[in-house]
């Protein structure tokens, strides 16, 4: 980043003008809460709060995918989600935190539930 860009982006967070990113409908941060911390030196950091994966029964299984060989998840979201960026739907339903495992080996099956807070799915009762 150049000395003027840099420069800039600190001006910006002197003047207090930090401003909450705005996350895509389809990302796993939509809704995301930001809070803001005050450091001691005076500057502002913004962050995101942590999101906690979601448990695995919190979901109601819709289907059950077979991987093959060379599949990836990004491929198994557009297919049964039709948005190859909801990939970590379903590796927060099968309680993965690294996506690439679920499709690291021929042969495993795949949990494909319900999006979370779905009526009628599990995990939404109030």
């Amino acid at each position: 980043m150049s000395r003027a860009a840099l420069d800039a982006l600190q001006s910006i967070l002197q003047s207090g003008a930090l401003e909450a990113p705005r996350f895509p409908p389809n990302s796993r941060y939509a809704g995301a809460t930001t809070l803001i911390h005050d450091r001691a030196d005076g500057r502002r950091l913004m962050y995101i709060v942590r999101r906690f994966v979601p448990q695995p029964q919190d979901f109601e299984t819709i289907s059950e995918h077979v991987v093959v060989e060379g599949e990836r998840l990004d491929h198994l979201a557009a297919r049964y989600f039709g948005d190859p960026e909801l990939f970590w739907r379903i590796a927060d339903a099968n309680g993965v935190l690294r996506p690439e495992q679920l499709t690291d080996e021929a042969g495993t099956r795949i949990r494909i539930t319900a999006p979370r807070g779905m009526p009628g799915a599990g995990g939404s009762r109030g």
